[in-house]
């Protein structure tokens, strides 16, 4: 049987839940609203509510969730990302996160209401930015051989047990002649893709091949 605890405990615990809805309410205004359950009071249980989404308010009762936890200590203690609806019809989703006492009751609950209106528009907007429509002939921007640049660039590294960015300056110096002889670097901008690969100036590559 549950040893009864102090009502001042359980008046501290759920004060700090009142502060971390605050910050995580003022992060992320406007779209999330953030309700803060007091459990020990079913019938009025809403206790704070910020960026108001869902038109309740202070003085609310438990919704069907905080009596569920009520009912059962055993309830998951976590609900994460779960689909729901505002009151106007809106797509949301919410998280819920059952606050216990020491003795393993359930006290209170933090809940966050995500409003998922604009960024599906702000999706939507972006894919129709990014779609690409299609053209007589294909354009690459980059030289013609960057790719082989790096894949020769990285075996060399591999060979030494390194990475292109951790190469010495000696192994580097080799590593650029190695691509020179080779006719890698004997097109537009090849420079640029070897320095870029090897997190090194195109001052110090060109001075590497001298």
């Amino acid at each position: 049987m549950s040893k009864p605890l102090p009502p001042n405990e359980h008046a501290a615990l759920i004060e700090q839940v009142r502060h971390i809805a605050d910050g995580v309410a003022q992060t992320f205004a406007p779209f999330c609203e953030v309700v803060v359950h007091d459990l020990r009071d079913p019938a009025h249980a809403v206790l704070a509510i910020h960026n108001r989404l869902t038109g309740r308010a202070a003085g609310d009762p438990a919704t069907e969730l905080g009596l569920a936890r009520i009912a059962d200590s055993a309830f998951a203690q976590v609900l994460a990302n779960y689909p729901n609806q505002f009151a106007d019809g809106r797509p949301a989703k919410s998280t819920s996160i059952g606050i216990k006492d020491a003795n393993g009751d359930y006290v209170a609950a933090l809940c966050l209401n995500v409003d998922l209106t604009l960024f599906r528009s702000m999706q939507g907007i972006l894919e129709q930015f990014t779609a690409t429509g299609d053209a007589p002939l294909r354009e690459s921007l980059e030289p013609s051989n960057a790719d082989a640049i790096r894949r020769r660039i990285d075996a060399y590294a591999a060979r030494l047990a390194s990475m292109p960015q951790l190469l010495k300056a000696g192994e580097r110096r080799a590593l650029m002649r190695e691509l020179k002889e080779g006719g890698f670097l004997d097109v537009r901008r090849a420079m640029d893709v070897a320095a870029e690969h090897l997190g090194i100036s195109r001052a110090t590559a060109y001075n590497d091949i001298k």
